[in-house]
């Protein structure tokens, strides 16, 4: 008999009823103890491994644990985590009275992306901090945020990529209630939120999985540790639990994006891979609910089969992070080549980015040792996510500098403006609209030590190449939490104020202007001036277009310009007021100079 449908997991409520569904196959005896009553419902064994009961009994918000075999474990599909990943359950009811009916998420060609941590964006580090900033979000221009994992984590300080309890919103956040309240708050300011989820290994405390079942496999590793079982003998189990978790977002949280975490990790050798599943399941949710929802990765294998389509047996997903976008910008602007920087040439690799996506798409990766990529001919340039810096490649860095710390103020207005000029989705990393000083670190709050020694020893080895001068910053001390929360206060600051000014107005320009947003790549063309450090792009086509010089170099550069069209200057890096300019005037030929590290951009507009 074939298996239909995905197996929802965990206890759900019909009333005062309460269902309690848990995977364990190899399990003799399977039962929930009530943990203020000590009332043990017996679960009764069914199809496939899967246990179940329902029962009246229970109350919201009743804790409670999973007995396996007469062993207690917290419940792995458990919705909240009150005590930590070592303690009770709770019984939490995901109802909620939704306010947002009528609201419409943004066009993924029209998504201006916001990333933030939830403990380090304010100074009450929940949920409800970021409920407070959202007129600030508004005003802005960004019409999205994406929130780092907020899967339940060890203790309260945590990047999120180490959660045991993938269904189980952080408590110290505010738990579920509390987040379905900041999408709803969302929803009514026009603004989408993406969930940054894990789905390709879990964190090592906390991690009671393997109790319950073939979770994992010895057949593949990651660089985590076990790899999640999606190919391997009982794999139903963990297909079913990624897929309710999936749904569980999108139906009672709202989420309008998952984000999923390097899924270049996950091992599935299968005839259908799991991202194909949840492609399916997400359509199925899109058609029940007449709402768009999107499916964000990030992958580094430069593998157009991840945002194919699934009638060519492709992955289908939205989108995927460009980081060699990314990489190819920090070198032109100036960044050590070394590490994975070490391969990128910097302008010219800048100049294939814009144009063909993939800089490594088949050709040799010396960092890599191998021939490397696929070509994304035929991708729209919606379906790439693309910025300046982010979590990763801020707290990747041994002091976790951002680029405020690192390249004067010109660079960094120049590396904005590149990446709202690319035919791509721009995403920014909190504070960096206000150039924010402040380092965004690796921090942990693990209560094993020696977890802690080993995530120590980890982080100075895998970014050995990017140590340099200072101390090591300790990822479970308090302090390097606290060197990673945002000052709002800066905003007061003039210097900040200007930074501030220059990225709203350049979001509202990418967001309004005729022909800046609608840029389209495979209307985009690219010049490319190695020796002047120099990129001229044209975008768009008709009466609609844009001519912009970056000039990436420490000199004025004197660029020729051939052009019939009449244009008039929209952008200056380098002028806070925006002054109106005339490059040209109906003549075959003219020269632009252009100050050093500074960009423009015309229309014919």
């Amino acid at each position: 008999m074939q298996k239909t449908g995905v197996t929802q997991l965990g206890v759900r409520w019909e009333g005062d009823l309460a269902q309690i569904r848990v995977w364990a196959p190899n399990a003799k005896t399977v039962n929930c103890e009530l943990s203020k009553t000590y009332h043990s419902l017996p679960l009764e064994k069914q199809e496939y491994g899967y246990w179940y009961t329902e029962s009246r009994l229970p109350q919201r918000g009743d804790y409670y644990k999973i007995i396996i075999d007469g062993v207690p474990y917290p419940d792995p599909t458990s919705r909240s985590q009150p005590e930590g990943v070592h303690g009770p359950s709770a019984m939490v009811d995901l109802a909620y009275p939704w306010t947002d009916q009528r609201y419409v998420p943004p066009l993924q060609r029209d998504l201006i992306i916001y990333e933030l941590h939830v403990g380090t964006f304010s100074t009450n580090h929940n949920f409800a901090g970021i409920i407070e900033k959202i007129p600030y979000l508004k005003d802005l221009g960004v019409n999205a945020i994406e929130i780092m994992p907020i899967g339940q984590f060890p203790g309260e300080r945590n990047w999120g990529y180490d959660g045991v309890f993938p269904f189980a919103v952080q408590h110290s956040y505010g738990g579920a209630h509390e987040l379905q309240r900041l999408v709803d708050a969302c929803h009514h300011a026009d603004i989408a939120v993406i969930l940054d989820v894990v789905y390709n290994h879990f964190g090592p405390e906390g991690n009671y999985l393997s109790y319950f079942g073939p979770y994992l496999t010895d057949k593949y590793h990651t660089p985590w540790g076990q790899a999640i079982n999606y190919d391997d003998q009982f794999n139903h189990g963990i297909r079913d639990f990624v897929m309710s978790n999936v749904r569980m977002w999108f139906e009672d949280f709202h989420i309008d994006g998952l984000r999923m975490d390097a899924v270049h990790a996950i091992r599935d050798f299968g005839p259908i891979h799991i991202l194909q599943d949840i492609r399916k399941e997400v359509n199925a949710i899109i058609n029940s609910t007449r709402k768009q929802r999107y499916l964000f990765v990030e992958c580094d294998l430069n593998d157009r089969r991840f945002l194919d389509p699934l009638e060519k047996n492709g992955f289908a997903m939205d989108a995927q992070w460009l980081d060699e976008f990314h990489h190819a910008l920090r070198v032109t602007v100036g960044e050590e080549r070394k590490g994975y920087y070490k391969e990128f040439e910097g302008i010219t690799h800048l100049a294939k980015a814009y144009e063909q996506a993939y800089v490594f798409d088949g050709c040799y990766s010396s960092h890599r040792q191998k021939f490397f990529g696929t070509d994304a001919k035929g991708i729209s340039g919606n379906k790439f996510i693309v910025f300046s810096q982010n979590h990763d490649q801020v707290g990747n860095r041994m002091l976790g500098e951002r680029s405020a710390s690192l390249y004067s103020d010109e660079k960094i207005r120049l590396m904005a403006l590149a990446v709202f000029l690319s035919p791509y989705i721009p995403l920014l990393f909190m504070g960096e609209e206000w150039g924010t000083k402040k380092p965004f670190q690796y921090f942990v709050s693990h209560s094993e030590p020696e977890l802690v020694e080993m995530v120590r020893a980890g982080r100075k080895s895998e970014f050995a190449d990017f140590q340099g001068e200072g101390q090591f910053p300790d990822p479970q001390d308090l302090a390097t939490f606290e060197r990673s929360i945002l000052d709002w206060s800066e905003q007061h600051h003039i210097s900040n104020q200007q930074h501030l000014a220059y990225y709203r107005d350049l979001i509202a320009l990418r967001k309004t202007h005729p022909a800046w947003s609608n840029i389209q790549r495979e209307d985009l063309t690219v010049d490319c001036l190695p020796t002047q450090n120099t990129l001229i792009l044209r975008a768009g086509n008709g009466a609609a277009r844009l001519l912009a010089i970056m000039n990436f170099s420490n000199e004025i550069q004197h660029i020729s310009i051939n052009e019939h069209q009449k244009w008039q200057l929209v952008w200056d890096t380098g002028d806070a007021n925006n002054h109106k300019y005339e490059l040209g005037s109906g003549l075959l030929t003219k020269t632009c100079s252009i100050p050093a590290l500074s960009g423009l951009v015309f229309s014919t507009i």
